[in-house]
């Protein structure tokens, strides 16, 4: 369990020493997170990846306090992290819950502004987040994705050092998903540190700078962006191939993708596939690139699916 202590003026934005987290079932006692370590500093820019019960939503729930560890500590901010949130230093968007079909944007946001004793004036959220242009619509009204803006406006309102996101653009439409992310990263430019948790490989690669993988309760990979795509062993040779050659078939390589004239081969050994088609082949234009983060992704979990 957490123990008490005061705030530390330059303690991370997270610390997470060895928590555990247990359900109890009828049959069983489930560990949705086993023995994870995490320190985030403050101004970083975290992704939180993993399939689905991953323990990614078990962990963030402890760092918004809304449970408590079963053994190990977590401390937000210097602090106990329901201290931190009542203290205002945490901001949070989740994907359900907490908004009043009733009211309006404006009206939601000004209600929830009057709990906090120095709150980010009203019209500053609204436009920070994305959402003064629907201000006076009911929540009722507002599509999912604005409902997210509004979300994101109440998170900003304590002033908040962080910023915890959980899968925060699900169920938005692209343009949805590029407006919010465009709204975040002018937050993060002032200074704000986020963590968001997302099952969109291409968010984490555009916008992490650090990203964290979390499989069956345990954190299996911790680093960049380029640093997770090198755990894969894939490269991807790409070509031009002429339209009325036919394409043979290369010992170790498959055809990942194809258009009208230039060919893409997934390979553990480009090196020894580059110079099969530049030697014996009519390809040219070769370029050889480095496995995609979905890759590396999938590379991790089945890896650890087969050591189970």
């Amino acid at each position: 369990m957490n123990t008490t202590h005061p705030p530390q003026p330059h303690s991370p934005a997270i610390q997470v020493e060895d928590a555990v987290k247990t359900f109890r079932t009828r049959s069983e006692t489930v560990r949705a997170v086993q023995g994870v370590s995490l320190e985030v500093p403050r101004g970083g820019v975290v992704a939180l990846l993993g399939p689905n019960g991953a323990g990614k939503t078990t962990l963030l729930d402890m760092v918004l306090g809304m449970s408590e560890p079963t053994s190990g500590a977590v401390s937000v901010c210097g602090e106990r992290p329901r201290a931190a949130v009542a203290h205002g230093k945490v901001g949070a968007v989740q994907q359900v819950g907490g908004l009043l079909a009733d009211l309006s944007v404006r009206e939601t946001v000004t209600m929830i502004a009057s709990l906090y004793p120095d709150p980010l004036p009203v019209d500053e959220a609204l436009e920070r987040a994305g959402a003064a242009s629907f201000a006076r619509r009911k929540v009722a009204k507002c599509s999912g994705g604005q409902q997210q803006r509004v979300r994101f406006a109440l998170a900003l309102l304590p002033r908040p050092e962080l910023l915890v996101l959980d899968e925060p653009t699900a169920g938005m439409d692209v343009q949805s998903r590029a407006e919010f992310w465009d709204a975040m990263r002018a937050e993060t430019e002032r200074g704000l540190t986020v963590v968001f948790a997302t099952h969109y490989l291409q968010e984490a690669e555009d916008i992490a700078e650090r990203i964290v993988l979390m499989d069956a309760g345990r954190v299996t990979f911790d680093g960049s962006v380029d640093e997770l795509r090198s755990t894969s062993r894939h490269h991807t040779v790409s070509f031009v191939w002429p339209t009325a050659e036919p394409l043979p078939e290369f010992a170790g390589a498959a055809v990942s993708r194809r258009s009208e004239s230039r060919v893409h081969l997934r390979t553990e050994d480009a090196d020894a596939l580059a110079r099969e088609l530049l030697t014996r082949t009519p390809a040219s234009a070769l370029e050889i690139s480095r496995g995609g983060l979905d890759e590396a992704f999938a590379a991790l979990i089945h890896r650890d699916d087969a050591a189970a």
